[in-house]
């Protein structure tokens, strides 16, 4: 994706999705069924069955155009700025597009904190709802909230988005 003509924002946030996205996965527990790069199969296997056997690097430019329409366009992120954008990016591609813009709608400011503060908090309360159910991928759903929150305030990393399933 580098090289391509867009801003600085995009390659930014999808170099974010893609460290927690990985590369290749196949867990019978997720319902997007195989996912490369995050592009999951139950909702582009055209993409999925092109690119799954293909080498890493040449799968990994494969993607771009996906997250590029289908997630930073829809949600407008060229309209919104640093960390919004990447943060209503991120939301739709973990939670998909209609989540994004339900939760811009929803999120709100304070004097304490951003709007794009709230925006996480919702989207950790909604993690919580669906873990009553299955709380498989809760701890690596909240990691990932806390690395964007890090993200957002410039830090490296935030220290929890090490811990890795099944670690005490």
């Amino acid at each position: 994706w580098r090289g391509y003509p867009l801003n600085n924002n995009f390659n930014r946030t999808l170099d974010f999705i893609l460290k927690w996205e990985g590369y290749k996965s196949d867990n019978p527990l997720d319902t997007g069924g195989r996912t490369i790069f995050g592009v999951a199969e139950k909702f582009h296997p055209e993409v999925v069955a092109r690119i799954w056997d293909m080498p890493k690097d040449e799968a990994k430019k494969e993607v771009y155009p996906v997250y590029k329409a289908e997630y930073w366009d829809k949600c407008g992120c060229d309209d919104l700025t640093f960390p919004y954008d990447m943060i209503m990016m991120d939301t739709a591609v973990n939670m998909g597009v209609g989540r994004a813009l339900e939760f811009k709608g929803k999120a709100r400011g304070g004097t304490d904190f951003p709007t794009w503060v709230d925006f996480l908090m919702l989207r950790i309360e909604f993690y919580c709802k669906i873990a009553k159910n299955n709380p498989v991928f809760l701890r690596g759903w909240i990691n990932r909230v806390n690395d964007l929150y890090a993200t957002a305030i410039k830090k490296e990393e935030h220290p929890l988005s090490k811990y890795k399933e099944g670690e005490p």
